[in-house]
């Protein structure tokens, strides 16, 4: 399955300037995705002890002690594709309480069998229905191109790298620039750690002030159990414009399959 948590070039897809305000996920696509026929189920958890406390935009979810959850449902097309469908995507934030933010579509398209490849790739396309105080706009999307290389004794070592671009429709100058990188060491069959940075440097047209950008680096540890496996993990911001401090918890299965959740044993 795909362990880092797809219709195709229909357009560029998720969130403007406020992307990693109480965002829904904060992971780095590696490439991989569920076998032919196979559903699977991400269920994305991220907290905000400490970060900020002025809302993107009026009428916003404030990032300090936000909580916020998505589902990810994914199933396995072709051997080159992934459907994918975040329902529901709601928070707790401190003023809004509980909130029901919206859903969104996801479209993957990969080299197949990236997981056995030295340099892997794919593609990724999000289309975001928003509610009010998730994103101004009511749609929005991402496109978010994946880049990686194993090397290393026993191919131990990947680098990814996720040059995200995100879009509210508003025109060539309004997509942001957001990447996302991770380097990660194999361990053993069951545990890597990695270090992940997530950025949010503006527009395209024109890049925002250092001060003013979102930059966050993660330290990450997975665990590839069955039917279960889990990334956990804990970020710091290195701006004044970035949460000083996160947490994120993932719980990733196959629903059917071989070593499917709910597979007869």
């Amino acid at each position: 399955m795909r362990i880092p948590v797809g219709l195709a070039l229909l357009g560029l897809v998720a969130t403007p300037s406020a992307a990693w305000a109480v965002t829904d996920e904060i992971q780095v696509y590696t490439g991989d995705i569920e076998p032919v026929g196979v559903f699977g189920l991400t269920w994305h958890n991220n907290y905000t002890p400490a970060g900020l406390k002025t809302p993107d935009f009026p009428g916003g979810l404030v990032d300090e002690h936000a909580y916020s959850s998505v589902t990810e449902w994914a199933y396995g097309v072709t051997p080159w594709f992934e459907a994918g469908l975040y329902l529901p995507l709601y928070a707790h934030s401190d003023g809004a309480g509980w909130t029901y933010n919206g859903f969104k579509l996801r479209a993957l398209f990969v080299q197949p069998d990236n997981e056995d490849k030295d340099f892997y790739y794919g593609i990724n396309f999000e289309f975001s229905w928003n509610q009010k105080q998730w994103e101004q706009p009511v749609n929005t999307g991402e496109i978010r191109p994946i880049v990686g290389w194993r090397f290393g004794p026993d191919r131990r070592w990947s680098f990814t790298v996720n040059p995200i671009v995100d879009n509210s429709y508003k025109g060539f100058k309004r997509l942001e620039f957001e990447p996302a990188t991770r380097l990660d060491y194999r361990i053993d069959t069951q545990w890597t750690v990695a270090a992940e940075e997530y950025d949010d440097f503006g527009t395209l047209a024109r890049f925002a002030p250092a001060a003013r950008q979102w930059h966050q680096l993660w330290a990450v540890a997975d665990y590839a159990g069955l039917p279960v496996s889990v990334e956990a993990g804990v970020g710091f911001g290195l701006t004044r414009a970035t949460d000083h401090l996160g947490i994120k918890l993932m719980f990733i299965s196959d629903l059917n399959g071989p070593h499917g959740l709910f597979t007869e044993r």
